[in-house]
């Protein structure tokens, strides 16, 4: 009897969970499963205004994939896009690393660690769009870093970042590295607090070196963290956007070595040009899952080795 009335007193815990799930996936179904499906069904039509005239929609096929694909220009967005997301992720990793193990090494004894910690978070507060007029206005030509350049004699006229490759795509790399390194600091924080301190004391009994203990203990344990860190800046880079979108005035100049594949999408949409903005939108999908798959599998080899 007891087991019976065990057993369906679990039955109605589990109930109470299924029902607070509920919100979870209507919101889901409303807001990302069905847009999805729609999204896949319109990239199979023809459907865009071609002045006053709208021009479908009518049905062609897989012929929007094979127009996308055909056209070099996907490559190179595609290229700029992963290009300006592997240079502000390197830096931002490497000092998110170092930040998070001086922080929770007990050894350093760093004082004012809170003050510190809230800086490294503060500029992930700030919109994007502010910190695109502020680099904006910073790297003007008649802007303080050019001022600052041309007082100390660096310089002999205003260097024009916003005229060059090199220079515009490292303004990126420098305001995703800022806005998004306090983030990566607090999560791998999280995770090397989260590893037992035995495991440290044994290895110094051991002999360890601080970069054998580094090496062997503490970024294995730290892997599962350090992966999801880097599918979600692979996701938040192949989305790029607002920055360079703003930085540019939506031109992507200097000869589109700033456009991103999302900044293409936008200007389908708004063209009103549904089945192409369809068709790239699922390509990036197939894309973003591609690359994350590469990574869990990379992970999943290094774990059974």
């Amino acid at each position: 009897m007891d087991k019976k009335q065990s057993n369906k007193n679990v039955v109605k815990f589990n109930r109470w969970g299924y029902i607070f799930l509920i919100p979870f996936f209507v919101t889901y179904v409303i807001f990302s499963f069905i847009p999805l499906c729609s999204t896949i069904y319109n990239s199979f039509f023809e459907n865009y205004r071609s002045g006053l005239k709208q021009i479908g929609p009518n049905f062609v096929g897989l012929a929007n994939y094979g127009n996308l694909l055909g056209t070099p220009e996907i490559w190179k967005y595609l290229g700029n896009t992963l290009i300006m997301w592997i240079g502000g992720f390197i830096p931002q990793i490497v000092i998110a690393l170092l930040l998070a193990y001086w922080f929770s090494d007990p050894s350093l004894r760093l004082k004012g660690q809170r003050f510190f910690k809230t800086v490294i978070y503060m500029p992930n507060l700030i919109m994007a769009s502010a910190f695109s007029m502020l680099f904006f206005a910073l790297f003007s030509d008649s802007g303080p870093v050019n001022q600052i350049l041309l007082s100390l004699h660096v310089i002999k006229e205003p260097y024009k970042f916003f005229q060059f490759v090199i220079a515009s795509r490292v303004l990126v790399m420098l305001m995703n590295f800022l806005m998004w390194f306090g983030n990566t600091t607090i999560l791998l924080m999280a995770g090397m607090l989260g590893i037992d301190s035995s495991l440290y004391e044994a290895a110094q009994v051991d002999g360890a070196t601080a970069s054998q203990v580094f090496f062997k203990i503490t970024m294995p344990i730290l892997r599962p963290i350090f992966v999801y860190v880097l599918i979600t800046s692979l996701i938040g880079g192949l989305q790029m956007f607002d920055v360079p979108q703003i930085l540019t005035n939506g031109r992507g100049n200097p000869t589109d070595s700033l456009t991103t594949v999302i900044m293409l999408l936008n200007r389908y949409l708004t063209s009103k040009d549904v089945g192409r903005g369809g068709a790239l939108s699922v390509f990036m999908f197939i894309v973003t899952g591609i690359l994350s798959l590469i990574v869990f599998r990379m992970n999943t080899t290094k774990d059974k080795d």
